[in-house]
């Protein structure tokens, strides 16, 4: 008698990819991509504990499709990092995984030739190659951990990482970021909830158990300490959520958890109501809302390119507009600086407070 298949009957085909060890031994890390990324995680966490009082930012590229336009922008942001460094702590987007609501372009990670052929052997090659250069230059880096296998090819590059509106409230992701080295920042769900991300918080700081991998790929049980580094990243939700009034009452809530207040407002996404030119209104509300005196507010973060808004994926990059998002559209890397730098000026003066406003 024929016995007939019960498992994986849709699986169309199993690609063993390279493990995260032999990955790390062939793109091993040097001593300055080691001492960027130790010292920009003790910085981030110095910023979420207000020990040091500048305001992190995390900005760049909606993703990255093109690994010679990130180096562009990562070698502008280094440049420019050395005049505002006193007030302002950067840190570069590197994100090369994007969530979809149904299909599209998965990411870097996952389709590097941008042509559906999912070449993830090449993709998580270009995305540690990307993070080794772009570490080497003493610029700390950021993504958002969206595939849980993801990590432990790239993670010992990251100095923070973001978990999205649409997985904060995932078990999986929780757990992972429980694991995590870096800080985290949970996003408030895509309705605008709160509760979500706060208990995500709660839930990263206790030690987990979970399903993983280890660095040989072995699939393995994960036991984890507990992350104490996690905050909540605003970026509204069926309204924006920058305000005064949204951002106090956020930090009331955290607080009656007695959990960490540092909050960080994104300028992109419901907060801009999807439209990249109203970023610089958000960043400058916000700004105004620290100089007034809002400890509660330690970041920002803000979708920048080289050019300012997105175009088609067209599958040929070749042909492609060099320095545009292919995904959410951003704003240009002139603007990018202006906002800098205007921010540097003010933040500068901090010491009066409400008195140096940005208009």
């Amino acid at each position: 008698m024929t016995m007939k298949k019960t498992y994986d009957v849709r699986v169309k085909e199993f690609r063993p990819l390279i493990s995260p060890a032999a990955l790390k031994k062939e793109l091993p890390m040097s001593a300055a991509d080691t001492e960027t990324v130790l010292a920009g995680r003790q910085t981030i966490e110095n910023i979420l504990t207000q020990k040091d009082p500048r305001l992190l930012v995390i900005l760049g590229p909606c993703s990255i499709h093109d690994y010679s336009a990130a180096i562009e922008y990562a070698e502008k942001l280094n440049a420019l990092r050395a005049d505002i460094q006193d007030t302002i702590y950067p840190v570069m987007r590197v994100y090369f995984e994007k969530p979809r609501t149904t299909v599209g372009w998965k990411g870097l990670i996952n389709d590097p030739d941008l042509d559906g052929s999912c070449d993830m052997d090449k993709g998580l090659r270009i995305a540690r190659k990307l993070l080794l250069e772009i570490t080497a230059m003493g610029l700390p880096t950021a993504t958002e951990v969206l595939d849980p296998i993801t990590p432990q090819y790239i993670a010992g590059l990251l100095c923070w990482a973001a978990i999205g509106a649409r997985t904060t409230e995932s078990q999986t992701h929780r757990e992972m970021a429980s694991g995590l080295s870096m800080p985290v920042g949970f996003k408030n769900s895509t309705d605008g909830d709160l509760a979500t991300a706060v208990n995500a918080m709660m839930a990263a700081s206790a030690p987990q158990n979970f399903l993983g991998i280890d660095p040989d790929g072995q699939t393995s049980m994960i036991k984890t300490t507990g992350n104490p580094h996690t905050h909540i990243v605003l970026r509204g939700g069926s309204r924006p959520n920058y305000d005064t009034v949204s951002i106090h009452e956020a930090g009331r809530l955290l607080r009656d958890k007695q959990l960490p207040t540092g909050l960080m407002i994104d300028c992109s996404h419901a907060n801009s109501r999807k439209d990249h030119s109203n970023q610089a209104l958000v960043w400058q509300d916000v700004i105004n809302q620290r100089l007034d005196g809002n400890t509660d507010i330690i970041g920002l973060m803000i979708e920048s390119n080289l050019f300012a808004g997105n175009q088609k994926n067209t599958g040929d990059i070749t042909a492609m507009q060099y320095g545009v998002s292919i995904t959410d559209a951003c704003i240009a890397w002139e603007t990018t600086a202006q906002l800098l730098r205007s921010a540097h000026e003010v933040l500068s003066r901090e010491a009066t407070p409400g008195r140096y406003r940005i208009n």
